[in-house]
């Protein structure tokens, strides 16, 4: 009926490990990229653990968020926001990038362009922050 499997496993030392370095992703750019775009991960995890904390200290009443509050207006804090913000959009437009490879949308037989895609997903983002922007400015008064 045929061979049967064979339960030996290869020896060990014939095996070929290539020697990487562990600066391998410093060698091309888009090595690079992908790397930050991982680190962005983190710092994103970080925000919203910081950002879980805060809605926390809010249950705990209005003087716990208020001493919370005044440690994220820190330097340091404001800094990592920044950070993190900039990682955000990173990570964002990558993503928009690779939504425009991975779902292309076509229009009868014609498939739009990755850039026209990226574009427009960018934009529609942009349409939603300045939307949440005003109405944040409507209800503040």
């Amino acid at each position: 009926m045929g061979s049967k499997m064979n339960g030996t496993r290869p020896d060990k030392s014939q095996l070929y490990h290539p020697k990487m370095p562990a600066t391998w992703w410093l060698k091309k750019s888009s090595y690079l990229l992908f790397m930050l775009r991982e680190l962005s991960s983190v710092f994103i995890a970080i925000f919203l653990v910081v950002f879980l904390i805060q809605v926390y200290q809010l249950t705990r009443g209005p003087e716990a968020y208020v001493a919370f509050a005044r440690k994220l207006s820190s330097p340091g804090w404001v800094i990592f926001h920044i950070v993190a913000l900039l990682f955000a959009l990173f990570h964002s437009i990558t993503w928009f990038q690779s939504t425009a490879v991975v779902m292309p949308l076509k229009l009868g037989a014609r498939e739009l362009p990755r850039q026209l895609m990226t574009a427009l997903n960018i934009g529609a983002l942009v349409a939603v922050s300045i939307v949440i922007v005003i109405l944040f400015n409507l209800l503040r008064g």
